[in-house]
């Protein structure tokens, strides 16, 4: 039976700033919004009181071990994609620059970066260009369908990540300051140690990282700390990460009948669907026993005669009904 656990305090991130489950289950919730989401902030504090009257994440989960609270925790990560050289070009970049471009990057699990042969990379860039195009136009700033950085704060990273990478711009690369504004940009040549992977962009910046192999790819990605999610296509039993989808990306975390969580340094539990429902509530077993059947029920007092164990051995068998 699923119990509200009585009290919570949801941190909420900004690229999913509205967390539902909780409060559906019946707990009291201390909500904590991003600061960098005001809007949505005010959305919250004024529906809630209308319809629902009735480097944090680790200093939280210190603070709750101290209380025996439990947590869970989504960290993000760096999502890698791996592109095979027989993929169709068309269909993989149109799906590539929708999951990366989607609100500007700015998404826990978008494509960090691509692992690809120079092979697939040139025949993939065209495709690319075509797919940019057709998405948000010629002058993509323009487009009513591309989003802006959430802050100037976010900008300024992102901008700094964007100067300081060794690799080469063949697709976008314009930035304005004053709105916010960063292009769809695709960078190849990038090596391992540079600037844009160290840490997760959550940015519209993609970079090409070149590997001769599916092996070689493989061994990049376990390299490197676990991630919410993976986009590839032929080494779901040789990775780890907290999703796995396969010929496209993002979608997984929208179907309601699969879990959302993290692993290792990309965090722990699971949500979404009957997930949420059983993470931010308290199974708790119940019984309800009756009177009757005492006689039967004396099979499991003492003094222990063979022919009581037997019988109690025969009722604790799985393929029979327990009723001691």
């Amino acid at each position: 039976m699923g119990r509200p656990i009585r009290a919570e305090v949801c941190v909420i991130i900004m690229g999913r700033p509205i967390r539902a489950e909780s409060c559906v289950v019946g707990n009291c919730v201390v909500i904590k919004p991003s600061e960098v989401t005001p809007s949505v902030a005010e959305v919250i504090a004024e529906l809630i009181p209308k319809y629902l009257s009735q480097v944090v994440a680790r200093s939280v989960l210190v603070a709750a071990a101290q209380h025996l609270t439990p947590v869970t925790l989504e960290l993000g990560g760096k999502t890698p994609c791996f592109i095979h050289e027989r993929v169709d070009m068309m269909a993989a970049a149109r799906r590539l620059i929708w999951a990366k471009f989607f609100n500007a990057g700015q998404s826990c699990v978008a494509p960090d970066y691509v692992l690809c042969s120079a092979e697939t990379r040139d025949a993939l860039l065209p495709a690319l260009a075509q797919s940019l195009s057709h998405f948000y136009g010629e002058k993509p700033q323009g487009s009513p369908d591309l989003g802006r950085i959430v802050s100037g704060r976010h900008w300024t990273r992102l901008n700094a990540m964007l100067q300081r990478s060794r690799g080469r711009v063949v697709l976008g690369g314009q930035v304005c300051e004053e709105d916010r504004y960063i292009a769809p940009t695709v960078l190849v040549d990038v090596e391992e140690d540079d600037a844009l992977m160290q840490e997760e962009i959550f940015g519209p910046l993609l970079p090409f990282l070149t590997v001769s192999s599916v092996d070689e790819a493989i061994d990049f990605m376990n390299r490197r700390d676990q991630t919410l999610g993976s986009v590839v296509n032929t080494v779901l039993e040789r990775t780890s990460s907290g999703g796995f989808c396969s010929n496209d990306g993002i979608v997984y975390m929208t179907v309601p009948g699969l879990p959302f969580g993290g692993v290792g340094a990309s965090g722990f539990g699971n949500y979404h669907g009957r997930w949420g429902f059983e993470t931010f509530s308290h199974q708790r077993a119940v019984l309800l026993r009756t009177w009757p059947m005492e006689m039967i029920n004396g099979l499991r007092y003492p003094p222990y005669t063979e022919k009581n164990l037997t019988w109690l051995r025969w009722a604790a068998m799985p393929k029979n009904c327990t009723i001691m």
